[in-house]
């Protein structure tokens, strides 16, 4: 098997590239090395590209075609939600042409299965426990609205082009396979939390007072190297002749609080943190958790990873 991914060299992607290498596939990288790094991509080979260029269908149809790809993983997108609300236009171009070269080169190289990377963003603010891929979605920033018209879009070339496409829609992914493949960016709760540890900081909590058992947010944290496998299995899946669902959901089905990640952090480190408490964020739900029985009965995966394991990962990453 031959798979293009694309932004592989990013957190997410490179581990799915190493996990591609290990049971002998090929891999062909293509990323614009952005935010990703090349040092992650072992020897996989590297297509230094930005997706969103006019031509970028045409560079990546040819390296399908060079290289025998019989299907492709993407990555590449901007998904910061803040940064979308400031920034809409960027978002709505780059998200949204990035997938349709994608997928314009796919159906020119005659590549039939695509696996997208989507976000559980695209459910926006749920006023239910157990977040199911029945529930109908309803993006509340562009970052998740881009997710879910690009989930459209691959139901369309499914249709139009008898192409086999699954999308993942993660919950929150932390931690790291190896240490040289750590999440880079500041942007997720655990990073942040070390990153404010490190810098001598009391790491800030955005509210105590919601409806759960310590009074701050509970989310799903998914390991980033279960997610991979992940990835592998959705591959897998679109080998079958009978595949009955294109969406899954990719997380632990547990909730953990803001709170239990910072004890968590103290535990792994040995240490005492004594957190800030500051006012909620605008558009934070209390609890977003996710059902994972779609993905675990279609596919046979499912995470076997703690909120220590995860923790410990990250602590011995950076």
């Amino acid at each position: 098997m031959t798979t293009l991914v694309i932004g592989g060299a990013g957190y997410i992607g490179s581990h799915v590239v190493r996990l591609l290498q290990e049971r002998g596939d090929k891999v062909i990288v293509v990323d614009d090395l952005s935010t990703g790094f090349a040092s992650r991509i072992g020897d996989a080979e590297l297509l230094e590209l930005d997706v969103t260029r006019p031509d970028a269908a045409e560079k990546m149809a040819f390296a399908m075609r060079k290289s025998g790809a019989d299907s492709v993983i993407h990555f590449a997108a901007h998904k910061q939600v803040g940064e979308s609300v400031a920034e809409p236009m960027m978002y709505w171009h780059d998200n949204i042409a990035g997938l349709a070269n994608v997928i314009s080169a796919a159906r020119t190289a005659e590549v039939k299965k695509v696996v997208f990377s989507s976000s559980a963003a695209v459910y926006g603010m749920p006023d239910v426990e157990l977040v199911e891929e029945t529930l109908d979605p309803k993006p509340i920033n562009p970052y998740g609205a881009t997710k879910y018209v690009g989930e459209w879009m691959l139901a369309d070339a499914e249709r139009a082009y008898g192409m086999r496409t699954a999308g993942l829609r993660y919950f929150n992914v932390a931690g790291a396979g190896w240490p040289e493949l750590a999440d880079t960016m500041v942007m997720n709760l655990v990073p942040i939390i070390l990153d404010a540890l490190e810098k001598g900081k009391a790491p800030i909590v955005f509210g105590d007072d919601y409806p759960t058992p310590d009074g701050t947010c509970i989310r799903d944290y998914v390991h980033v190297l279960d997610l991979a496998h992940a990835h592998l299995a959705a591959l897998d899946y679109l080998d079958r002749d009978e595949r009955a669902h294109r969406v899954f959901n990719v997380g632990t089905g547990k909730g953990s609080s803001v709170l239990e990640v910072i004890e968590a952090i103290a535990r792994v480190k040995g240490i005492e943190i004594k957190p800030e408490i500051g006012p909620r964020r605008a558009g934070d739900p209390a609890r977003l958790i996710c059902a994972t029985s779609r993905i675990e009965e279609e596919m046979g995966w499912k995470s076997d990873k703690t909120l220590d394991d995860i923790v410990r990962s990250a602590v011995e990453a950076r």
